[in-house]
């Protein structure tokens, strides 16, 4: 005989089937006849003479169709877990995880609620609230969310209504180290077989730093040794020579520029050049960091340059390309974190 899935039945129809074959056990049959009986698998009669043995006949009895009874979210307690999930991180909830996955979802729910469900389950609660998986912004966790918040909501501002006042343009200044062996996006190759890069076998890099406004316009500096302040002087001694009238410059707490040197320089000007200090471990409020990207990732990780000239050459040609294209510096105030930088 044919064996079939009992699940495929109706429920009362699974209940009369187990309830038959455990008669038929109980007459005498082993489980194997019974089995071949009712065109049903022997293991399948283990376990409902199991069942029967714990519970009697009452675990023989039709179960409901679809979520067990009591196994589901009333709308308050869902209410409570997406307010959890959007305003805090596991490990801010003493949970043991870093992100929020199925897997810490369903933590969280069993802990909140005695509710245990399926990471299947907890999928399915996460699509109907509206959550997708997605790569999380990298922070710090020294990031201070309450100075991040004054930042936007009380410095910032005052920043841009001292510079309207006294008629100063706000730059947002930062610099990065870029590598010769950084690349980024994808190539084709053959299926199974993973395609080389040729290099030169020699590491090297070389930096930039450099400003933006959210009016279109960059100035740069690229070069060969570390960030000093030598470096930061000497592209602050550009910057005044180049733009006309007050200067705002927004950096972030780097050493070299709260040094006793750029203080020092900054003092010289006599108000016509003033630092301004993003809140701490928080890069993603600097528009000047999606500039950076951008060169990472159509200048440097697309070309793999072969001496360190080349790769300055090509990091300055880059960058010129930029200054000519002020819709696109424009722009960078246009990401979702930087837009309040925009206006």
């Amino acid at each position: 005989m044919k064996i079939k899935d009992a699940r495929s039945l109706p429920a009362i129809a699974q209940e009369d089937l187990r309830r038959k074959a455990v008669k038929a056990v109980k007459g005498g049959r082993t489980q194997e006849e019974a089995a071949q009986l009712f065109g049903v698998a022997r293991q399948t009669v283990g376990r409902w003479i199991k069942s029967y043995r714990e519970g009697g006949s009452r675990r023989l009895k039709a179960c409901r169709q679809g979520r067990p009874p009591g196994r589901s979210l009333q709308p308050r307690q869902a209410a409570q877990i997406v307010r959890a999930i959007t305003d805090r991180y596991p490990n801010q909830l003493k949970l043991p995880f870093y992100l929020w996955t199925r897997e810490a979802v369903a933590r969280l729910i069993e802990e909140r609620h005695g509710i245990a469900l399926s990471v299947w389950t907890v999928g399915r609660y996460l699509k109907d609230w509206g959550f997708t998986p997605q790569k999380p912004l990298r922070r710090a966790f020294e990031r201070d969310p309450e100075a991040v918040q004054k930042w936007l909501e009380e410095e910032y501002p005052a920043i841009r209504a001292q510079a309207k006042k006294e008629k100063a343009q706000i730059y947002w200044g930062d610099e990065m180290g870029m590598r010769s062996d950084h690349q980024t996006g994808t190539t084709y190759g053959r299926k199974g077989e993973t395609p080389v890069i040729p290099g030169t076998g020699q590491r090297f890099r070389c930096n930039m730093i450099s400003a933006i406004t959210n009016r279109g316009k960059l100035y740069f500096m690229v070069y060969r040794k570390g960030f000093s302040t030598v470096v930061f002087t000497a592209f602050l001694r550009r910057l005044t020579r180049q733009i006309e009238g007050k200067l705002f410059l927004i950096v972030d707490g780097h050493p070299v520029h709260r040094s006793r040197a750029a203080k020092d320089w900054v003092a010289k000007q006599k108000g016509r050049l003033h630092l301004f200090f993003l809140p701490g471990y928080s890069p993603e409020l600097n528009p000047d960091e999606v500039l950076n990207q951008d060169v990472k990732s159509n200048a440097v990780g697309r070309k793999r340059p072969h001496s360190q000239n080349e790769m300055m050459s090509t990091v300055r040609g880059f960058l010129r390309s930029r200054q000519k294209q002020p819709v696109k510096v424009k722009n960078y105030f246009q990401e979702k974190h930087v837009q309040y930088a925009a206006l």
